[in-house]
Protein backbone atom coordinates (compact mmCIF):
# COMPACT_ATOMS: atom_id res chain seq x y z
CA UNK A 1 0.00 0.00 0.00
CA UNK A 2 2.77 2.41 0.95
CA UNK A 3 4.57 1.57 -2.27
CA UNK A 4 1.41 2.38 -4.26
CA UNK A 5 1.04 5.83 -2.60
CA UNK A 6 4.68 6.63 -3.17
CA UNK A 7 4.34 5.59 -6.80
CA UNK A 8 1.34 7.95 -7.28
CA UNK A 9 3.18 10.83 -5.61
CA UNK A 10 6.13 10.17 -7.87
CA UNK A 11 3.84 10.37 -10.92
CA UNK A 12 2.18 13.61 -9.73
CA UNK A 13 5.35 15.45 -8.72
CA UNK A 14 6.29 16.57 -12.25
CA UNK A 15 2.73 17.88 -12.78
CA UNK A 16 2.67 19.72 -9.45
CA UNK A 17 6.07 21.24 -10.00
CA UNK A 18 5.42 22.32 -13.60
CA UNK A 19 5.05 26.14 -13.71
CA UNK A 20 2.83 28.17 -16.05
CA UNK A 21 4.38 30.30 -18.78
CA UNK A 22 3.42 33.93 -19.39
CA UNK A 23 4.66 35.48 -22.60
CA UNK A 24 3.71 38.26 -24.97
CA UNK A 25 4.77 41.14 -27.20
CA UNK A 26 5.57 44.68 -26.07
CA UNK A 27 4.32 47.45 -28.36
CA UNK A 28 4.99 51.18 -28.34
CA UNK A 29 2.23 53.80 -28.76
CA UNK A 30 2.34 53.44 -32.58
CA UNK A 31 1.86 49.65 -32.19
CA UNK A 32 5.39 48.87 -33.33
CA UNK A 33 7.45 46.35 -31.35
CA UNK A 34 9.21 48.19 -28.55
CA UNK A 35 12.94 47.62 -28.15
CA UNK A 36 15.06 47.66 -24.97
CA UNK A 37 12.08 47.47 -22.60
CA UNK A 38 12.50 46.33 -18.97
CA UNK A 39 9.76 43.90 -17.91
CA UNK A 40 9.22 42.96 -14.24
CA UNK A 41 6.81 40.55 -12.54
CA UNK A 42 6.21 40.54 -8.77
CA UNK A 43 7.00 36.90 -8.06
CA UNK A 44 9.02 35.93 -4.98
CA UNK A 45 11.69 36.90 -5.75
CA UNK A 46 10.91 39.40 -8.51
CA UNK A 47 11.84 38.46 -12.06
CA UNK A 48 13.31 40.96 -14.54
CA UNK A 49 13.44 40.51 -18.30
CA UNK A 50 15.29 42.87 -20.66
CA UNK A 51 13.45 42.72 -23.99
CA UNK A 52 15.66 43.51 -26.96
CA UNK A 53 13.27 42.49 -29.74
CA UNK A 54 9.86 43.39 -28.22
CA UNK A 55 8.98 40.06 -26.59
CA UNK A 56 9.17 38.63 -23.08
CA UNK A 57 8.45 35.40 -21.14
CA UNK A 58 8.22 34.32 -17.48
CA UNK A 59 7.70 30.98 -15.75
CA UNK A 60 5.49 31.35 -12.66
CA UNK A 61 3.46 29.20 -10.25
CA UNK A 62 -0.28 29.73 -9.74
CA UNK A 63 -1.18 33.10 -8.25
CA UNK A 64 -2.02 36.73 -8.99
CA UNK A 65 0.68 38.90 -10.54
CA UNK A 66 1.38 42.42 -11.71
CA UNK A 67 3.55 42.86 -14.78
CA UNK A 68 5.22 46.21 -15.53
CA UNK A 69 7.11 47.21 -18.65
CA UNK A 70 9.21 50.38 -18.86
CA UNK A 71 11.24 51.97 -21.61
CA UNK A 72 13.99 54.49 -20.84
CA UNK A 73 16.03 57.06 -22.71
CA UNK A 74 19.14 57.11 -20.59
CA UNK A 75 17.80 57.52 -17.07
CA UNK A 76 14.61 59.26 -18.22
CA UNK A 77 11.39 57.21 -18.35
CA UNK A 78 10.01 57.34 -21.91
CA UNK A 79 6.96 55.06 -21.70
CA UNK A 80 5.42 52.40 -19.46
CA UNK A 81 2.66 49.80 -19.19
CA UNK A 82 1.15 47.76 -16.32
CA UNK A 83 -1.18 44.77 -16.41
CA UNK A 84 -2.52 42.26 -13.87
CA UNK A 85 -2.94 38.54 -14.54
CA UNK A 86 -4.25 35.56 -12.55
CA UNK A 87 -2.70 32.12 -13.07
CA UNK A 88 -5.01 29.29 -12.00
CA UNK A 89 -3.70 26.35 -13.99
CA UNK A 90 -0.45 25.24 -15.48
CA UNK A 91 -0.20 26.15 -19.14
CA UNK A 92 0.63 29.02 -21.44
CA UNK A 93 -0.82 32.54 -20.99
CA UNK A 94 -0.44 35.30 -23.57
CA UNK A 95 -0.42 38.92 -22.34
CA UNK A 96 0.64 41.68 -24.74
CA UNK A 97 1.66 45.08 -23.36
CA UNK A 98 1.23 48.51 -24.93
CA UNK A 99 3.59 51.24 -23.72
CA UNK A 100 2.05 54.68 -23.23
CA UNK A 101 4.20 57.83 -23.16
CA UNK A 102 5.15 59.05 -19.70
CA UNK A 103 3.54 62.39 -18.72
CA UNK A 104 6.01 65.03 -17.68
CA UNK A 105 5.44 67.96 -15.33
CA UNK A 106 5.21 70.44 -18.18
CA UNK A 107 2.47 68.43 -19.85
CA UNK A 108 0.53 68.23 -16.58
CA UNK A 109 0.69 72.01 -16.16
CA UNK A 110 -0.52 72.45 -19.72
CA UNK A 111 -3.50 70.17 -19.05
CA UNK A 112 -4.38 72.17 -15.94
CA UNK A 113 -4.30 75.40 -17.96
CA UNK A 114 -6.65 73.94 -20.57
CA UNK A 115 -9.14 72.88 -17.91
CA UNK A 116 -8.90 76.12 -15.93
CA UNK A 117 -12.35 76.64 -14.29
CA UNK A 118 -12.05 80.41 -14.82
CA UNK A 119 -11.61 79.91 -18.56
CA UNK A 120 -14.60 77.57 -18.60
CA UNK A 121 -16.71 80.18 -16.78
CA UNK A 122 -15.73 82.83 -19.33
CA UNK A 123 -16.67 80.49 -22.18
CA UNK A 124 -20.02 79.67 -20.57
CA UNK A 125 -20.73 83.39 -20.02
CA UNK A 126 -19.97 84.14 -23.68
CA UNK A 127 -22.32 81.37 -24.79
CA UNK A 128 -25.10 82.69 -22.51
CA UNK A 129 -24.65 86.27 -23.78
CA UNK A 130 -24.71 85.10 -27.39
CA UNK A 131 -27.90 83.16 -26.70
CA UNK A 132 -29.54 86.22 -25.08
CA UNK A 133 -28.59 88.42 -28.05
CA UNK A 134 -30.05 85.88 -30.49
CA UNK A 135 -33.30 85.74 -28.46
CA UNK A 136 -33.55 89.57 -28.44
CA UNK A 137 -32.92 89.79 -32.20
CA UNK A 138 -35.54 87.10 -32.83
CA UNK A 139 -38.07 88.93 -30.61
CA UNK A 140 -37.43 92.26 -32.39
CA UNK A 141 -37.80 90.66 -35.81
CA UNK A 142 -40.95 88.84 -34.70
CA UNK A 143 -42.46 92.08 -33.28
CA UNK A 144 -41.70 93.98 -36.49
CA UNK A 145 -43.24 91.20 -38.54
CA UNK A 146 -46.40 91.19 -36.39
CA UNK A 147 -46.67 94.99 -36.56
CA UNK A 148 -46.26 94.94 -40.33
CA UNK A 149 -48.85 92.19 -40.67
CA UNK A 150 -51.25 94.11 -38.41
CA UNK A 151 -50.76 97.29 -40.46
CA UNK A 152 -51.42 95.37 -43.66
CA UNK A 153 -54.59 93.86 -42.16
CA UNK A 154 -55.79 97.33 -41.12
CA UNK A 155 -55.07 98.67 -44.58
CA UNK A 156 -56.98 95.79 -46.18
CA UNK A 157 -59.89 96.26 -43.76
CA UNK A 158 -60.14 99.99 -44.58
CA UNK A 159 -60.05 99.14 -48.27
CA UNK A 160 -62.89 96.62 -47.91
CA UNK A 161 -65.01 99.13 -45.95
CA UNK A 162 -64.48 101.71 -48.71
CA UNK A 163 -65.65 99.13 -51.24
CA UNK A 164 -68.88 98.60 -49.29
CA UNK A 165 -69.51 102.37 -49.23
CA UNK A 166 -68.71 102.61 -52.98
CA UNK A 167 -71.18 99.81 -53.77
CA UNK A 168 -73.88 101.60 -51.77
CA UNK A 169 -73.22 104.85 -53.64
CA UNK A 170 -73.36 103.07 -56.99
CA UNK A 171 -76.74 101.53 -55.98
CA UNK A 172 -78.18 104.89 -55.04
CA UNK A 173 -77.45 104.62 -51.33
CA UNK A 174 -79.40 101.39 -50.77
CA UNK A 175 -78.82 97.69 -51.45
CA UNK A 176 -79.08 94.26 -49.82
CA UNK A 177 -76.38 92.60 -47.80
CA UNK A 178 -76.54 89.66 -50.20
CA UNK A 179 -75.76 91.98 -53.15
CA UNK A 180 -72.77 93.41 -51.32
CA UNK A 181 -71.41 89.92 -50.70
CA UNK A 182 -71.71 89.15 -54.43
CA UNK A 183 -69.50 92.16 -55.19
CA UNK A 184 -66.98 91.46 -52.45
CA UNK A 185 -65.80 87.77 -52.40
CA UNK A 186 -65.57 87.44 -48.63
CA UNK A 187 -67.35 85.15 -46.18
CA UNK A 188 -70.83 86.01 -44.93
CA UNK A 189 -69.46 86.45 -41.40
CA UNK A 190 -66.80 88.91 -42.63
CA UNK A 191 -69.38 90.96 -44.56
CA UNK A 192 -71.62 91.06 -41.45
CA UNK A 193 -68.71 92.32 -39.32
CA UNK A 194 -67.87 95.04 -41.88
CA UNK A 195 -71.48 96.28 -42.00
CA UNK A 196 -71.66 96.17 -38.19
CA UNK A 197 -68.52 98.36 -38.00
CA UNK A 198 -69.93 100.86 -40.53
CA UNK A 199 -73.18 100.87 -38.58
CA UNK A 200 -71.27 101.50 -35.35
CA UNK A 201 -69.48 104.45 -36.98
CA UNK A 202 -72.87 105.85 -38.10
CA UNK A 203 -72.10 105.51 -41.80
CA UNK A 204 -74.81 102.99 -42.68
CA UNK A 205 -78.10 101.72 -41.29
CA UNK A 206 -79.18 98.07 -41.39
CA UNK A 207 -82.87 97.18 -41.69
CA UNK A 208 -84.07 93.59 -41.28
CA UNK A 209 -86.35 92.49 -44.09
CA UNK A 210 -87.48 88.86 -44.28
CA UNK A 211 -84.48 86.59 -44.20
CA UNK A 212 -82.10 89.29 -45.41
CA UNK A 213 -80.92 92.79 -44.55
CA UNK A 214 -81.29 96.11 -46.35
CA UNK A 215 -78.22 98.35 -46.02
CA UNK A 216 -78.81 102.09 -46.31
CA UNK A 217 -76.05 104.66 -46.68
CA UNK A 218 -76.65 107.60 -44.37
CA UNK A 219 -76.25 111.10 -45.77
Amino acid sequence: MRLTILFLIFLLLPELASPATIYGTIYDYSLEKAKDARVEINTEPKQLYISKNGSYAFNVPNGEYAIEAKQYIGSLLKASAAENITIKDNGVYVLDLVLFPAIGEGELEEDIDINDPFEERKLNTAIILASIILIILFFVAYTKSKSKAKANDKKQEDYDLERVIKILKEEGGRTTQKAIRKEIPLSEAKISLMIAELEHKGIVEKIKKGRGNIIILKK
